[in-house]
């Protein structure tokens, strides 16, 4: 492999004695191996780094390394091909490399679902179907061009067939990692992409296994035909014999205990096992293997645990081996002159061509929008690591020549490298679109507009949702007609690893439950569950979401749906947790950054949870539930804003609500320090906001008045304070809350006296940062720190997804306008 060497090199001894025995390391399997590793690892890391600015997928990376180590690039010098990857290296490097490859493939198949390619529309099967059919004919097509010039004396049959499978495949992991990295991967034109794609990934495998058995060395057409034949024989016996298997270790592995080794063990050796079958049948070892993995039982902790164990070291470390042993084998010298530069030209608008136009033609026929159509022929015609597959394939066959390999690899990478710009540049999901009738951007607003109450909660792992269920309990409005619809936002980390796509099959689209509505009630998902047995104990709408993408781009998620659910405000967890022995301590850094880039982009108010346990670890039955909720309001938009959350919490039963009001002595003198804590300008109050505070004060009072007739229990207390101490003593008095609702920038001057040192939590403004960090206030009680929304503040609006926008009410929200 790599080399056209007639002499056959001696065999490699594994290791060495060292170079002070006067060994030479690199004439050894081994050391040559771990080199040969540690080349690839870097060489591709550091590509994928500086490809990353053009949001490239990181196969393109891998890809491109293989070329530059083999004899396009590095590989010219015979010196370094024959120190770092000579000849008598490579059976070990290839035997490593396919023995990965084994693995990732099966990892492929466990991110096909058949019974989702079941369910799969008609529009996205008719769009499959047209990208598969008109550009395999493309591909027929082509290899009469190209058995006419440079791949003479290629057999006809297998030739035709591998060509139309190289133009028409699609692949299905490297589009639904494009998908997630420009933000698609949850929308409806993502959903359309990755069940075609993975349609087309199902029938471009069984053609391919057609062209393998085509391809066998026997001199009889019968051949040909036991193989495959053999290899149908080989999936019925994994579905009707292996597959039951594969259920009752699934049923053996519950959820929340670990999987035990022998299992593991097993299921490794059944899929090593599989693909010993599938090569001796004749096809290839990789067959095998996927077809375990489409087979595996999809549903448990067995397959997500098996993916966490294998993906690192596969995806990690022996996928980029294949790359290189792709690399060895591609010369791009081999294509010289006008003709063979023209067939590549030829081969790379076929491919496109076929491709694209049939995409957007169906999909157009189907009622999508022009940019939707053409965003989707981009998409599509996505190759990468399949596609080089298949050509390995084809070249180990002899179907493929050194030149026509080199074309086809060519072609791989520049129709990967092409579909993000052009989908970014054809289609705008981050479009702004006028906000219509999304008027009620803050919980005052809604309430004096007596409309539904939204709320998006963010979590990021279930030992979030305790707290989150309590604080939905009292925001409920009990004494409300109007209900509240609550949307939990699992904020998850799209990583380098294939596992997050597996999410993808949990988010069929932002916005809606991420689990499988046809088995809801079966469901493991211990976030599911909990949502969904308060939803039917309570009268509020509880809508799981999943916002999948990477720490730097998260905030965007969060804004988006925001707007898109209408909600008048967003709960975001603090970055900090409280450990066993009450002192603080950092959850990731990231989310801190998080926080702040959505108190600035959002289009709602902003609230920071603060959790020391709120209502407890577990959840409260509402005829128990009680909570002490104290509101400290200075003055301004924000202390507002946390006044009228804490008055809906107020009509709770089991809600009691004492509001302080803090209001300056005469002697009072502010300590102007304010800007070591935050950015914001807090300070005086212009006249108009000190007017609208009176009128919430002048409502709140006559709330109390009135509440003997209601179950409302409040509290309002004026405190005349001239200095910080006894704004701090009035705080302590209240230290056995559950529960402080507080503004994140007070304004009046009580607020301008406050002396806060320099903290590294601005986001939480001077009182947060008093009731959770300073040394004057003694209190385990939780905080609620409320940003308002203002238009004047509020940075370029983050635009709706344009194909939701006809979503935007969900269908479980009945009672919403």
């Amino acid at each position: 492999m790599g080399t056209n060497d007639t002499t056959c090199p001696g065999p490699m001894k594994a290791t060495s004695n060292g170079v002070f025995q006067g060994e030479n390391p690199l004439q050894h399997a081994l050391p040559l191996l771990i080199l040969q590793i540690c080349i690839v690892l870097f060489l591709t890391r550091v590509l994928a780094f500086l490809l990353r600015p053009l949001r490239q997928p990181r196969v393109i990376a891998e890809i491109v390394g293989g070329i530059l180590l083999g004899p396009s690039a590095l590989g010219k010098s015979s010196k370094f091909l024959n120190t770092v990857f000579p000849a008598k290296s490579l059976t070990v490097l290839d035997t490593l490399a396919n023995l990965g490859l084994i693995f990732f493939l099966f990892l492929v198949g466990l991110e096909l679902d058949p019974k989702s390619l079941k369910r799969t529309g008609k529009k996205a099967l008719s769009i499959a179907l047209a990208g598969i059919t008109l550009p395999f004919i493309f591909g027929i097509g082509t290899s009469f061009a190209l058995r006419s010039s440079i791949a003479d004396g290629a057999s006809k049959a297998p030739f035709l067939v591998f060509m139309g499978v190289a133009l028409s495949i699609t692949a299905f992991p490297v589009l639904a990692r494009i998908l997630a990295e420009i933000k698609l991967l949850t929308t409806d034109i993502g959903k359309i992409a990755l069940s075609a794609a993975a349609v087309n990934d199902v029938a471009a495998w069984i053609l391919l296994a057609l062209a393998v058995a085509l391809s066998g060395e026997g001199s009889s057409p019968l051949t040909s035909l036991w193989v495959f034949l053999s290899g149908c024989g080989f999936v019925v016996f994994c579905i009707f014999v292996v597959q039951p298997g594969m259920k009752w270790i699934a049923k053996r592995c519950p959820e929340g205990e670990p999987v035990k080794e022998h299992y593991v063990c097993l299921t490794l050796g059944i899929v090593l096992a599989a693909s010993f079958v599938t090569d001796l049948i004749g096809i290839h070892a990789l067959f095998g293997a996927f077809v375990i993995g489409v087979i595996f039982p999809k549903e448990g902790n067995f397959a997500n645990s098996l993916v966490e164990k294998l993906e690192d070291l596969v995806s990690g470390l022996f996928l980029p081996l294949y790359f290189v042993s792709s690399g060895l084998k591609t010369d791009v010298a081999t294509i010289q002159g006008a003709q063979s530069w023209g067939l590549l030209v030829l081969v790379i608008f076929n491919a496109c061509f076929g491709k694209i136009v049939g995409t957007v033609v169906v999909s157009l026929y189907c009622k999508v929008p022009l940019d939707e159509s053409l965003a989707l022929g981009f998409l599509m015609n996505t190759k990468g690591l399949v596609e080089l597959i298949v050509l390995n394939i084809g070249k180990d066959r002899g179907v493929l020549n050194d030149q026509i390999f080199a074309i086809m690899v060519l072609m791989a990478i520049f129709t990967t490298f092409m579909t993000t710009p052009l989908v970014l540049a054809v289609y705008k999901p981050g479009k702004s679109s006028t906000k219509g009738d999304y008027n009620n951007l803050t919980i005052e607003e809604t309430n004096r507009s007596n409309k539904p109450l939204r709320l998006m909660f963010c979590f990021q792992s279930i030992m979030n949702i305790p707290t989150i269920v309590n604080l939905i309990e009292a925001s409920r409005g009990t004494n409300r007609k109007e209900s509240l619809s609550v949307y939990a936002m699992h904020l998850m980390e799209l990583s380098e690893r294939s596992s997050a796509i597996l999410m993808a099959h949990k988010v069929r689209k932002n916005g809606l439950p991420f689990w499988n509505k046809d088995k809801s009630g079966n469901s493991s998902d211990m976030v599911v569950v909990a949502f969904e047995a308060y939803q039917r104990l309570s009268r509020v709408s509880v809508r799981p979401m999943t916002a999948i993408s990477a720490m730097a781009t998260i905030h965007e998620d969060i804004c988006r749906s925001a707007e898109r659910k209408r909600a008048a405000m967003v709960i975001l967890p603090f970055h900090k947790h409280v450990r066993l022995d009450r002192t603080w301590e950092t959850t990731r850094n990231e989310y801190r950054l998080i926080n702040k880039k959505v108190m600035e982009e959002a289009p709602c108010s902003v609230a920071i949870l603060v959790d020391r346990g709120l209502g407890g670890a577990t959840r409260v039955a509402s005829s128990d539930f009680s909570l002490a909720i104290t509101v400290l309001f200075f003055g301004g938009n924000d202390d507002r804003e946390a006044l009228a959350f804490a008055v809906r919490m107020a009509e709770h039963p089991g809600i009691s609500l004492t509001v302080i009001r803090f209001i300056p002595s005469e002697e009072f003198k502010p300590e102007n320090v304010k800007l070591e804590i935050t950015e914001d300008q807090t300070g005086s109050c212009s006249g108009e906001t000190r007017l609208v505070d009176i009128e919430a004060i002048t409502e709140l009072k006559a709330m109390i008045k009135g509440q003997e007739s209601s179950e409302c229990q409040i509290v309002y207390e004026e405190k005349i304070v001239k200095c910080q101490d006894e704004i701090c003593k009035a705080m302590n008095e209240y230290s056995r809350s559950n529960l402080f609702l507080v503004g994140k920038s007070p304004e009046g001057s009580v607020a301008s006296g406050l002396h806060v040192m320099r903290s590294d939590t601005p986001e939480l403004g001077p009182v947060g940062n008093l009731l959770t960090s300073s040394e004057s206030v003694s209190t385990s009680a939780s905080v609620l720190v409320v940003q308002q929304y203002v238009a004047s503040r509020d940075s370029p609006v983050v635009g709706v997804l344009k194909n939701v926008t006809k979503e935007v009410t969900p269908v479980e929200d009945t009672e919403s306008p």
